[in-house]
């Protein structure tokens, strides 16, 4: 097996998951405004895709000392680029395909060629009283430096002939100050919805816009937006505040290296090459023409119109079990349910409230002596924030771990940190040359004459928007051993040279590597004495090298390994001798997975984790992520039914193969089951569908049958072995 089918390039590999995400766009059975949304979803997840990975591949390319190196990274932004022009036109003719099914619905978005009278007349209102103002057309020059584009941002690259000669300028389309999509009035006696983007309604008054050029014989704009290197350089030798770095930084990725440049595919040769020469794209950058349109990411943000099922019919939030009869906000009611049973949250089926109520609640507890947490990226207007102001202002020692690094999240953190700092809150900007990635709260009460800990330990950020589309766990307990772990790894953030023994909690990076691959090995050596073995991953990405390979050998082992996998997965499952053993599936939906899961068999006794890191390198070693071991029966079987019905998901997920097919997953069993779907009723009556339950029973009876044969195997080799050696014996002794 070559070392190219044995790991798959992590880039390529996070190609293919966007491509699941455009698939849903193509899905005639998805409502239609959704399918828009999906476009805006793929077209921002690649811009930070080229942001961040290509540019890391690019600096490879650049920069690496081996002439291999250069060569393979290289070979691989061909690869890269290949693909992206591939999906590129698949981008286009679902959007194509997504307008006609919204004209079905009555509504319309036209160019600046489609406009009627009326329609004239009111945008040219609305370019002289709203968009004008807006407007800062730049002509470029050859002799002068291009003005900086600002990265993501959409611009109109202009070619006006007046006189015989041709002049090139740009335009950013204002779309930070103005919405991109402006609604129009319909044609008389029509109840369509008609909108048309920013940028057609600057086509259509180009010569308005640069009024200062008389005698303008033609004009004509095309779009184009530019993709910056988001690397920040931190030069940890300079005797600054870490805060004024950052700024700093922050300041110079405004003016960082270009790596793709996406155009309008019919703006002249002439225009193309003038751009490219102009803005110094080099031949590793990536040039993509496209269609008219770009910056689909603003289809994310689409007006919501029409009847309500072009969208996604809302689920309600559900109760959670263990809180029955907690109030909210003001209830001490909350540590006393804690107390009782451990609590898990599975948003966004459960309210993200519950976090910011325990420490709203936490902060005006005569009892709380002081709270602690790991901030990584916030909501705009947080919850969170207020609540630890107030609990500094009611007394409390309060104390924030802000991580500043958190990518295209920094000069929001750099903002929050200087608020909690003002307002008295002790503010940590974690430990050198380590992201903070845990999601923890640790609140310390006093009870009796004893100081107890109430801690948080999940999957995904304190952030009360993500936390209504991003799928995420968090455990309450009030374990003391789990609660002193988690004091420890807050006074580790605090005092760096401090190393403490962790009773229960798996801490990158001092022991959460070491300990999943000593559960991983368990299995393989329960597989090697004949006992059922299995192991199951839920992450948002496996691409460890270490890990893999020891996947590898657990399926060589007779380990049943079954992986959900929503983003980049390295690992190649299904192959005859490697990974025949292994399974791997990708469910992209409503709501983005990002829940971290990890199931041991452990011979019948299955160990159940939840983390807030994925199977990467930099999770398991250059980070401060947390996996924490889930004890109560109850909450084991929410989980497990949780797993179970996402692997039985036969609307939604994806096989993941060697060929990087996508296929939509063809499993047998009774009816459809759309996993969200199905656990948001699960959650809401504690009933896993009979399909899912009888799909259980039989895996778990094909768990046992392998293991049999494995373990009639290892007789008969043991068997064969002792004849072996007693005949040795025997001839010996003759």
């Amino acid at each position: 097996m070559t070392e190219k089918r044995r790991f798959v390039d992590k880039e390529l590999s996070w190609l293919s998951f966007n491509q699941r995400v455009l698939q849903e766009a193509a899905n005639p059975e998805v409502p239609e405004l959704q399918r828009l949304r999906y476009l805006g979803i793929y077209s921002n997840n690649l811009d930070e895709f080229f942001r961040v990975r290509v540019a890391d591949v690019s600096r490879i390319v650049e920069f690496a000392d081996k002439a291999e190196t250069k060569e393979r990274n290289r070979h691989l932004l061909e690869e890269i680029q290949s693909y992206s022009l591939e999906l590129q036109e698949q981008f286009d003719a679902t959007y194509l395909d997504v307008l006609k099914a919204l004209h079905k619905r009555k509504i319309f978005i036209i160019s600046e060629t489609q406009l009627d009278k009326k329609q004239a007349h009111y945008l040219d209102n609305f370019v002289d009283e709203v968009l004008l103002p807006e407007l800062h057309p730049v002509f470029l020059d050859a002799s002068r430096r291009f003005p900086g584009a600002e990265d993501g941002s959409l611009y109109l690259a202009i070619k006006i002939t007046s006189g015989g000669q041709v002049r090139y300028a740009s335009i950013k389309v204002p779309t930070d100050r103005i919405d991109r999509f402006i609604e129009i009035p319909a044609p008389k006696g029509s109840r369509s919805r008609v909108f048309i983007v920013l940028e057609n309604i600057i086509r259509f008054r180009l010569e308005k816009i640069f009024r200062a050029v008389v005698n303008i014989d033609s004009a004509e704009a095309y779009a184009f937006k530019l993709t910056l290197d988001a690397e920040l350089e931190l030069d940890e030798g300079i005797n600054q505040s870490l805060i004024n770095r950052m700024a700093q930084s922050l300041q110079k990725r405004r003016h960082a290296d270009p790596e793709r440049f996406v155009y309008d595919e019919r703006m002249p040769e002439d225009m193309l090459k003038f751009l490219t020469k102009h803005i110094k794209l080099d031949k590793y950058d990536s040039l993509m023409p496209g269609s008219r349109y770009h910056n689909a990411k603003d289809f994310m943000g689409f007006p919501s119109v029409g009847p309500s099922y072009l969208e996604y019919r809302s689920l309600p939030t559900l109760p959670v079990p263990e809180l029955a009869g907690t109030k909210h906000e003001v209830d001490n009611n909350i540590f006393d349910k804690i107390r009782q049973n451990d609590v898990l949250l599975y948003y966004p089926y459960h309210s993200f409230r519950t976090v910011t109520d325990l420490l709203k609640t936490a902060a005006i507890d005569p009892a709380v002596r002081s709270v602690k947490i790991n901030l990584y990226r916030v909501a705009k207007n947080s919850r969170i924030v207020d609540a630890l102001l107030n609990a500094k202002r009611n007394g409390k020692e309060v104390t924030a771990v802000v991580e500043l690094q958190a990518r295209f999240d920094e000069q929001a953190n750099i903002n929050w940190a200087r608020r909690l700092t003002d307002g008295g809150v002790h503010v940590i900007f974690g430990v050198p040359g380590l992201k903070v990635h845990s999601k923890l709260i640790s609140i310390a009460r006093m009870e009796g004459n004893t100081l107890k800990y109430y801690s948080h330990i999940g999957t995904g950020n304190f952030n009360e928007k993500t936390s209504e589309i991003y799928t995420d766990l968090s455990l309450l307990t009030y374990n003391q051993e789990i609660g002193q772990d988690v004091a420890n790894v807050f006074d580790f953030l605090t005092f760096n040279y401090r190393q403490y023994d962790y009773k229960h909690l798996l801490v990158s990076p001092h022991s959460n590597r070491a300990a999943i691959e000593c559960l991983i090995q368990q299995e393989i050596d329960n597989a090697k004495q004949g006992k059922p073995a299995e192991i199951i991953l839920k992450f948002n990405n496996l691409v460890d090298t270490r890990i893999v390979n020891l996947l590898y050998d657990a399926s060589d082992a007779g380990v049943r390994v079954r992986v959900i996998c929503r983003g980049m997965c390295s690992l190649t499952p299904g192959i005859k001798g490697v990974s025949e053993n292994i399974e791997i599936i990708s469910i992209v939906d409503r709501f983005l997975e990002h829940a971290r899961i990890m199931i041991c068999h452990n011979d019948g006794d299955p160990k159940y984790f939840i983390s807030s890191a994925d199977l990467m390198t930099r999770n398991l070693d250059h980070r401060v992520e947390v996996s924490v071991p889930v004890f109560d029966e109850k909450l084991k079987k929410r989980i497990q039914s949780i797993v179970d019905i996402q692997w039985c998901d036969n609307v939604k997920a994806r096989l993941i193969d060697e060929g990087q097919t996508n296929k939509l997953r063809k499993l047998k069993i009774n009816g459809k089951v759309r996993s969200q779907e199905v656990i948001h009723k699960y959650l809401e009556t504690g009933k896993v569908p009979v399909a899912v339950q009888r799909t259980t029973s039989r895996l778990k009876k094909e768990l046992k049958a392998q293991a049999k044969v494995r373990l009639a195997d290892l007789k008969r080799q043991q068997k064969e072995e002792r004849a072996l050696e007693k005949q040795t014996k025997h001839d010996t002794k003759d």
